[in-house]
């Protein structure tokens, strides 16, 4: 088949399948829905994509990618971004200003669907490739730098992290919305706690933690374009 590189076209389809799994799931999600949604033909669709779910993997991989970006955006327009606190509050602002990236960090089985369950998929092949606790890595990097305080266990500060930030995208689950404070205000409080709980006396040292995400964001940007597309037409 004609590989096509409408890349125009190729940003369409992305962006149609992202509104319709977030809004009805992945199983619920056809070809021609998306195809409707795009404005465009389902053979269209082929033309960059052999099948739904090399779609949906390719979908997966740019949001992870805009996401990395969005976090390390935030953190060098803001002085503070390299103190634990900054680090926090604009990891959080680029999750939560993707629906589908919030869906994806909580492995929500509404959105996701069947595709949780295929062995060998794309969730599984980034944390083998990733091994240890990226989060734990990055907060003994950040300890060993002076960014952040180093008498607390790392494995225990990654673990809280953790717990916050699957709090913050699940609780509206489990919640009535009108007891939900605006997100803003949630993510600045998160941050101001992180803050006073883990930076050093000394205010830390800002720009070492900046220089550590740049080189994580650098690592994960490799990883993910080095990451095999099952069935997504290169062009």
């Amino acid at each position: 088949m004609t590989k096509s590189d409408n890349e125009e076209r190729r940003g369409r389809i992305l962006d149609a399948a992202a509104d319709l799994i977030v809004h009805y799931g992945y199983d619920k999600t056809t070809v021609s829905d998306i195809a409707r949604e795009a404005g465009i033909s389902k053979g269209a669709i082929y033309l960059h994509f052999d099948s739904k779910e090399a779609l949906f993997e390719a979908l997966i991989l740019r949001e992870l990618q805009i996401y990395t970006e969005n976090w390390l955006d935030g953190l060098e327009a803001d002085d503070a971004g390299g103190t634990m606190a900054g680090l926090y509050k604009n990891s959080l602002y680029a999750m939560n200003s993707s629906p589908f990236m919030s869906a994806l960090f909580r492995q929500d089985a509404r959105v996701l669907g069947n595709y949780l369950r295929k062995p060998g998929n794309l969730f599984q092949s980034l944390r083998q490739q990733q091994g240890e606790s990226e989060r734990y890595i990055f907060v003994k990097m950040m300890q060993e730098a002076g960014a952040i305080r180093q008498d607390l266990d790392a494995k225990v500060i990654a673990h809280v992290m953790d717990i916050l930030a699957y709090g913050l995208v699940g609780m509206k689950d489990l919640l009535p919305q009108d007891d939900i404070p605006p997100l803003e205000d949630v993510i600045e409080g998160i941050a101001a706690i992180m803050d006073r709980a883990l930076t050093p006396a000394d205010g830390g040292n800002s720009e070492a933690g900046k220089a550590i995400v740049r080189q994580i964001v650098e690592q994960g940007r490799l990883r993910l374009e080095q990451m095999p597309q099952s069935g997504v037409k290169s062009g």
